[in-house]
Parts: structure tokens; C-alpha cells; sequence
């Protein structure tokens, strides 16, 4: 592990959240893998396409989030994880507009050179 990857893991995180609330579904389909699942706080597993799909329709809004911390950042090889906790505010499937502490566990996968997250776990923290 060099400074440089676990440097390159937390920007794709930070790249994903910015993403999410651009609504910037370019990044997002470069940085998650196409196999990506997002596992939610509800115990459901949402497929990448889904979860880009009902980001850009509203289904999923996004109206902000602010990083409050990253750690156990690993980086062994082309595999990495990492723990990150934002305040996220959102309306997520038809709800009203709240802010969620929200922790993210992060699994990413260096391919063909290049980091791209390939599995997600929410919870609040």
C-alpha cells in the first residue's frame, strides 16, 4: 500500500457522494463497478443500475452531504475498504426531506488500473 492508494480510495468516496447529489450519473457509472451492490439501512440489496437509475428519476434525492469522518481506510493489493460517516440529507422513496448520520462501509476493487467501489453497507451511526 502506498499514501497514494489509500489517498485514491477516499477521493472515490468523496467523488461518490458529490456524485450523488449532482446527480452526476457519469461518475457514478465510472467509479462503481457494474457489479456494485448498495445494501441499505432497510436490509434491502439495490443493484448499481437501479440505484443510479432512481437517483436521476427523484426516487432518491440527494440534496446534500457533508463528510464528518473517513477511517479504517485498508489497502491490501487491488482490494480496499474504508468506513465513512456524512450527514446526508434526503427524501428516499417517496419519504419526507430528512438528515440521516449515515455510515457507509466501502469495499473497492483496483481493475485494469483504476478504483471502483464494489460493494456498499449503510447504517446511521
Amino acid at each position: 500500500m502506498t499514501r497514494s492508494d489509500e489517498e485514491a480510495v477516499v477521493e472515490i468516496y468523496r467523488a461518490e457522494n458529490r456524485a450523488m447529489v449532482e446527480r452526476d450519473q457519469a461518475t457514478l457509472e465510472r467509479i462503481l463497478a457494474e457489479t456494485m451492490t448498495l445494501t441499505h439501512m432497510t436490509g434491502y440489496v439495490q443493484p448499481r443500475q437501479e440505484w443510479i437509475a432512481q437517483i436521476m428519476d427523484g426516487k432518491m434525492k440527494y440534496y446534500s452531504s457533508t463528510e464528518e469522518r473517513v477511517f479504517d481506510v485498508v489497502v491490501e493489493g487491488d482490494q480496499a475498504s474504508l468506513v465513512g460517516q456524512n450527514r446526508v440529507k434526503a427524501s428516499v422513496w417517496g419519504g419526507g426531506v430528512s438528515t440521516w448520520p449515515l455510515q457507509m462501509r466501502v469495499n473497492l476493487k483496483r481493475q485494469a488500473g483504476r478504483w471502483q467501489i464494489v460493494s456498499q453497507v449503510a447504517s446511521t451511526y
